[in-house]
């Protein structure tokens, strides 16, 4: 069985975490595994996050629904890359959807409360912070003349150009972009208002060409740098990429703002640093350099 289950997360490794770090222990990696493990953690350390809830039977996420109200975030309990996450969902026809799609990853699924606002994330080390990425849904900004799907091919071209690509994707003008226009009225033959932006899908992965911008690390406030280092250290972790959503931004200090923590990766993507679409890559060579590399890593091991 061990043999079995060494083969399986190397097929996982090789399919979906080439870019991935790997510095964390076993024990500290099987600790970050699942949304319900952080959560506990982050309420064990008194850390913002949402109110959610682990759920198999779907009529337990349409009680949370009717409790905590719209919207929400349905997502997989063990997943990664955004990968059969669905938000933000404003009623219960989009609920039981996204929980068919969400279970299509993984059969046990998580159901949070949704914060609109600025998606980061947070690369730390016991050093302390060493990269910092807004994340953005793929999107196109108007000139009040060209069309999107015009505006989609010189944003794929700008891409190319700076070298993003394999890391970051192309923008589809396939049939996923044509349904999400058409959610809000528009086609990929319409023509934005000059300085009007489209978002061309909900996810800020990288996948459906979500692109991601460097933010330096001196304008993060002293008390949010002390927050991710807590976060750190409840998971006794020598390395973790934290996800937080901050609804002002996370130059501003986290006491003034509603925020929340989504999760924690022990395995981040540290590739992702190095191809910003705005701001200067991260050069995090020598901080990795500084690492302590876990004795009892397994790496091979899920």
């Amino acid at each position: 069985m061990k043999r079995v289950k060494q083969l399986i997360y190397k097929w996982i490794s090789s399919k979906f975490m080439h870019g991935c770090s790997n510095y964390n222990s076993l024990e500290v990696r099987r600790g970050c595994r699942s949304k319900k493990q952080a959560r506990d953690k982050f309420a064990a350390g008194n850390i913002p996050h949402a109110q959610g809830t682990i759920f198999f039977n779907p009529f337990t996420a349409v009680k949370f629904a009717k409790t905590h109200g719209f919207p929400l975030v349905i997502k997989p309990n063990v997943s990664g890359f955004s990968r059969g996450s669905h938000f933000p969902i404003r009623n219960y026809k989009e609920l039981w959807r996204a929980m068919f799609l969400a279970k299509l990853w993984w059969p046990t699924t998580v159901i949070e409360q949704y914060l609109q606002g600025k998606n980061y994330r947070v690369v730390i080390t016991k050093a302390g912070v060493i990269s910092v990425l807004q994340r953005y849904p793929a999107f196109v900004t108007g000139d009040g003349v060209n069309t999107i799907s015009s505006l989609i091919e010189t944003e794929n071209a700008v891409r190319k150009k700076m070298g993003l690509y394999p890391c970051n994707n192309p923008i589809s003008q396939g049939q996923q972009t044509i349904s999400y226009l058409a959610k809000q009225g528009l086609t990929l033959t319409s023509v934005p208002d000059n300085a009007q932006q489209v978002e061309l899908f909900y996810r800020i992965s990288l996948a459906p060409g979500g692109v991601v911008e460097t933010i330096q690390r001196d304008l993060i406030p002293t008390y949010n740098q002390e927050l991710f280092a807590k976060v750190l250290n409840l998971f006794d972790a020598e390395i973790l990429g934290i996800d937080v959503i901050m609804e002002q931004g996370i130059e501003h200090d986290a006491r003034e703002q509603k925020l929340i923590f989504l999760e924690v990766n022990s395995r981040p993507y540290l590739n992702m640093h190095n191809y910003p679409r705005y701001g200067e890559a991260d050069d995090l060579s020598g901080h990795l350099g500084l690492i302590n590399v876990a004795t009892n890593q397994q790496a091979d091991t899920f």
